[in-house]
């Protein structure tokens, strides 16, 4: 099938999940072309399969260029134009969740956010004392005064240590999932908006290279 006079629009989000391992293209992007048929075999072109544990999930990061080189694998006189992102990541998830474990986390998190708020908001009137609510907290389920460190110091203590952990995503050296800590990603932001204004600064000064080359040549 001759592809030359043709054109393939190529749209790809930045982030795709996938729920099997052999990933084609018709998983990940939407393509548009006036020739139906090179549209639906290039849809159906495999771009990657995710190796490992079957009940693992997986997170790849890939260029556009890429997968514009496994189209032209395929067709070599095909001209292909991105109007979607450069760089995307692709998640593999072994299987999607069912909508009773999604009810179940949600009512789980709307619990947390419930009581969390409450605790917030207690230790807020009492001038963020945590000891203060406790106690008041302790005499009015028990109807006794508090006497030292009870349970609910010690759930406390252990909450906020395992709170901690999975936040930033760390225990020791070790990371709990595969997806950035939040270190990680400010220390991103930071690098962009170090990279940023770095161009704006050469820029008003005049001392990107482009400025310093036409200054020359005058």
């Amino acid at each position: 099938m001759s592809a030359a006079g043709q054109t393939l629009y190529l749209k790809i989000e930045q982030n795709c999940i996938v729920y099997k391992r052999s990933v084609t293209l018709q998983d990940i992007a939407s393509v548009e072309c006036t020739n139906v048929g090179i549209r639906r075999q290039v849809l159906q072109e495999q771009m990657y399969h995710f190796f490992g544990n079957e009940k693992s999930s997986f997170v790849q990061v890939f260029s556009v260029l890429y997968v514009i080189q496994k189209i032209h694998e395929k067709y070599p006189a095909l001209e292909i134009e991105n109007i979607g992102e450069p760089d995307f990541v692709i998640r593999y998830v072994p299987d999607p969740e069912k909508k009773s474990v999604q009810y179940v986390k949600t009512a789980l998190v709307c619990v947390i956010l419930f009581f969390g708020s409450a605790f917030t908001i207690m230790t807020f009137i009492e001038d963020v004392s945590v000891s203060k609510v406790f106690d008041a907290l302790y005499t009015r389920v028990t109807g006794q005064m508090s006497d030292g460190v009870g349970a609910l110091e010690i759930c406390f203590c252990i909450g906020l240590a395992i709170g901690i952990m999975i936040f930033y995503n760390h225990i020791g050296t070790k990371k709990i999932t595969d997806d950035p800590t939040p270190i990680q990603v400010a220390m991103r932001k930071y690098e962009q908006d170090v990279d940023t204004t770095y161009i704006e600064t050469s820029s008003r000064k005049g001392k990107s290279m482009e400025n310093t080359k036409n200054k020359g040549q005058q």
